[in-house]
Parts: structure tokens; C-alpha cells; sequence
């Protein structure tokens, strides 16, 4: 049996002592080991969750990071003063420096650390192809194929030299836990678009989704691509349940929760437990 631990998120499970921010961590267990997915934004919220929470990092075999943004990653240099030497899992490009443009000024808004800090301290395991972290426990490898919109920001971008360009968000991947029922695709923000990387698992792991959890980047879907988005997941992925929390927003769980009922759609908060 697995289990997933939602430790950060921007709620929190009521009447318990878990803290809130704007980030996202999960932890992962699978076959007796444990991963940690994300580090939510700082690593004060990610330490006292830990400890709610019942976990240690001593217990922690590896690490994986969804995308390069501060709200995923704030917590790494705390995770890796703890347990310097983790492997971790990403695509390559999450050491590229991410920015936002706001008001004519362009801000970092990536990891607190150096790409030489990085790799100084963790045991970098970076690939765009799917890897194998434990065994039924993968990165979904980078979603190349994106035909449908993508979780964007107008302003996001990368620096290319002298050049400023919008970010590709190539590095944007998800988790992929094989279960007897099917995969559990983990997101982190979704920033490769929540259809796009449905169906790149799908195509690259052959299985039917039994369920996805996470950040689906729907808080600023308008009603009309909304609405789509609910149209391909009742036609191609009927029976699939929903965990969701972080940049999902207020109305499209509410639009996907009245579509597929309760019984398929739960929040997932900090201090949430879901077993497969």
C-alpha cells in the first residue's frame, strides 16, 4: 500500500496544528521508502508540518521537485542542511533562474540557492526522461506533447543571454505512482497544462489514472476552457478521482466537484492522509 501526506499547501486540515503558506510538499510512501515531493516555500512551515506530522527527514531516501518556483522549493536549503547528499529528482532545467515581471522590474522568483549550491549539496539525478525513483514510484519525464493550454503566466520568464523570453516551463513535471488499480499522477503546479500532462502519462505509462492530486493550475481558468477541461476528463478519463489543493482555485474545484460529486473530488490540504 502507498500513502501520500499532503505536509504543505496553501489550506490546512481543520482543527489541527498544521501551518498554512502558498507552496506545495508531499510526502511519499511506496514500498517502504519515502520521498519527499516539493518543499512548499519555506523550510519554518515545511520543519513544524514535518514534526505534526509525525516524519523526520532522517527517514527521507530521496527528493523530487516538480518545477524551479520559490513556492516549491523555499524549503531546499533546509531539507538539504538536514540531509546533505539526498538524491534528487528533476528535469535539468530547474536550475535555470525563473523571474516575474511586475511593473517594469523583473524579479527571481526560483530557488533561494545557486545551481552551484545545488549540486554542491544534493545528489543531482536530473533527466527530461521518465525516472525511476523507487521501484513503482517515477518522474513523469518532461511533457513534450502539449496540444492543449498551458498552465501559464503572462508574467513568468527566463533570461537567455541579453534576451528576456517567456518561460517554456519545460521543466514542469509531475510524479507517477504505479498502484494495483492503475497510476496516481502527483502534480506539483502543472504548469505543462493538467490535459497535456493527463495524457503524456498515459501515452508513456500504458496504464489507466486512477486518480491525480496536486496543483492543477486551474485558479485562473475562465469558464470556457473550464468548462472543456470538465468535457476530455469526462470523456477520456471517466472514473479518475480527484485530491486537490495549491493553484486548482476555489471554482474550478467547485465546477469539477459538482460534475463529478463528492465522492470523487476531495480537497487535500495540508495534514490530509490518502492511501492507494
Amino acid at each position: 500500500m502507498s500513502r501520500i501526506v499532503a505536509l504543505v499547501d496553501n489550506a490546512v486540515r481543520r482543527s489541527t496544528a498544521f501551518w498554512a503558506e502558498h507552496g506545495l510538499s508531499f510526502c511519499v510512501e511506496q514500498g517502504g521508502a519515502r520521498l519527499l515531493w516539493d518543499t512548499g516555500q519555506s523550510g519554518d512551515v515545511l520543519r513544524h508540518n514535518l514534526d505534526v506530522a509525525g516524519l523526520n527527514l532522517e527517514t527521507c531516501d530521496a527528493l523530487a521537485l516538480s518545477h524551479a518556483h520559490y513556492d516549491h522549493t523555499g524549503g531546499l536549503p533546509f531539507v538539504l542542511r538536514e540531509r546533505p547528499g539526498l538524491p534528487l529528482y528533476a528535469h535539468p532545467e530547474v536550475l535555470t533562474p525563473r523571474f516575474s515581471l511586475r511593473e517594469g522590474t523583473y524579479r527571481s522568483i526560483g530557488m533561494g540557492m545557486s545551481s552551484e549550491e545545488v549540486a554542491k549539496q544534493a545528489d543531482l539525478r536530473l533527466s527530461a526522461e521518465p525516472q525511476e525513483i523507487f521501484p513503482g514510484l517515477w518522474t513523469s519525464g518532461e511533457i513534450v506533447e502539449r496540444p492543449e493550454p498551458e498552465g501559464r503566466s503572462a508574467h513568468h520568464f527566463v533570461r537567455r543571454g541579453d534576451t528576456w523570453l517567456p518561460d517554456p516551463y519545460r521543466d514542469d513535471m509531475s510524479l507517477v505512482l504505479e498502484t494495483a488499480g492503475g497510476v496516481v499522477v502527483l502534480c506539483g503546479c502543472c504548469h505543462a497544462g493538467l490535459l497535456n500532462t493527463l495524457a503524456h502519462v498515459r501515452r508513456h505509462f500504458g496504464r489507466p489514472i486512477q486518480a491525480v492530486l496536486g496543483g492543477t493550475h486551474l485558479a485562473s481558468a475562465g469558464e470556457e476552457y473550464l468548462a472543456h477541461v470538465i468535457g476530455v476528463l469526462q470523456e477520456e478519463y471517466g472514473g479518475m478521482h480527484y485530491y486537490l489543493n495549491h493553484c486548482t482555485g476555489e471554482n474550478a474545484f467547485a465546477a469539477l466537484w459538482k460534475v463529478f460529486g463528492a465522492g470523487r473530488v476531495h480537497a487535500f490540504p495540508a495534514g490530509s492522509v490518502v492511501r492507494f
